[in-house]
C-alpha cells in the first residue's frame, strides 16, 4: 500500500502545494518564492534537510506575500506538510508511532523526539540568545513545527542542548526531525493494529 499524499492549500496570503512519499529516498523538489536569507538560511534549504535524512520523496510549491514578511509562507508550509502527513499515516496501524534522534551539527547538539499520537504538542528548546529577535529564522522555525506538529497530529519535542551559530541550530533541527519522524512512520510488522493499549489513538 502507498503511502502518500497531495495537499493544496489557498488562502488571500499564501497558495501552498505538497506531495509526499513517506516510502521513498528523500527525493526532493522545493519552491517557497524565500530568497537568501540570514546566511542561506531559508525554508527550502531545510526542508531539503529534512526530507533527505528521513528518506520522504517531498515536492513543495509555495507563494506567498514574503514583500510582508515570511511569516505566512513558513507557517503555512508547516500546516499543508502536516496534513501531507496525517493524510500519508492513513489509520496509523502498524507505524512504530515513536521516534528519536539525536544530532550533531559543528558546535550545536540538537535532540527531536516524536510520538504520532494524534495528540498534538509542541516543547521548543533552544539556546535562549538565538530566540530573541521575532524576524530570525530560528523564531519562524518554531512556527513552522507548531504548525506541523498540530496538522500531523504529532507530539514533537526539540531539545538543542547547547550550540551559538544558528544556521548550525537550524540544520541539526530539520535534520534530527527527519530521522525522528522516518523511525516513527516507519512500518513494524510485529505491530497488527494500532500502537496503543487503548487499542486506538
Amino acid at each position: 500500500m502507498e503511502r502518500t499524499a497531495e495537499i493544496k492549500r489557498e488562502t488571500k496570503e499564501t497558495e501552498i502545494s505538497v506531495k509526499l512519499n513517506l516510502d521513498g529516498s528523500g527525493k526532493v523538489k522545493i519552491s517557497t518564492g524565500i530568497p537568501f536569507y540570514d546566511h542561506m538560511l531559508t525554508l527550502f534549504h531545510m526542508l531539503t534537510l529534512f526530507a533527505v535524512h528521513g528518506f520522504f520523496d517531498l515536492s513543495v510549491d509555495a507563494t506567498g506575500d514574503i514583500d510582508v514578511d515570511y511569516h505566512h509562507t513558513i507557517e503555512d508550509s508547516g500546516l499543508v506538510l502536516g496534513e501531507a502527513f496525517n493524510m500519508a499515516l492513513g489509520d496509523r496501524k502498524g507505524i512504530r508511532r515513536f521516534g528519536h534522534a539525536v544530532t550533531p551539527m559543528d558546535d550545536v547538539l540538537a535532540s527531536v523526539a516524536v510520538d504520532l499520537s494524534k495528540r498534538p504538542f509542541l516543547v521548543y528548546n533552544v539556546p535562549p540568545k538565538t530566540n530573541i529577535d521575532g524576524n530570525t529564522f530560528t523564531v519562524l522555525t518554531k512556527e513552522f513545527l507548531r504548525a506541523f506538529s498540530n496538522r500531523c497530529g504529532m507530539n514533537l519535542h526539540v531539545n538543542v542542548s547547547y550550540g551559538e551559530n544558528e544556521h548550525h541550530i537550524n540544520e541539526s533541527i530539520f535534520k534530527a526531525a527527519g530521522r525522528a519522524l522516518d523511525q516513527a512512520a516507519s512500518i513494524d510488522v510485529r505491530i497488527k493494529d494500532i500502537h496503543s493499549t487503548k487499542g486506538t489513538l
